[in-house]
């Protein structure tokens, strides 16, 4: 799989979308050290890590819009893959995407 480039919200100019496999929620509570339990788009609660790289540079807080990988072997926890900032969760919004 290799080492994957963290990029900062500002590097990039796209929206980044839900993929296959992927799905959005949205941060209910933080656990500490790496982990926050998502309410996620298809109603489930997750416990989240989040990634190593993306932990050093990208700050998540209750409320915030995140983009997680649930695991194949274990459907109550995932990764956090990405963190949308307000204007991003807006977009989302509006185009039906998001529906929390």
């Amino acid at each position: 799989m290799g080492k994957r480039r963290v990029l900062s919200e500002g590097d990039i100019n796209q929206l980044v979308l839900p993929g296959m496999g992927q799905l959005l929620g949205v941060v209910t509570e933080m656990f500490g050290y790496d982990r926050i339990m998502v309410k996620c788009s298809d109603g489930a609660d997750r416990v989240c890590r989040i990634r190593g790289k993306m932990k050093r540079w990208v700050w998540i807080k209750t409320g915030d819009v995140v983009l997680v990988a649930p695991w194949d072997f274990q459907t109550s926890r995932a990764d956090v893959l990405w963190r949308y900032t307000q204007n991003q969760a807006q977009v989302l919004h509006s185009k039906g995407i998001l529906t929390m």
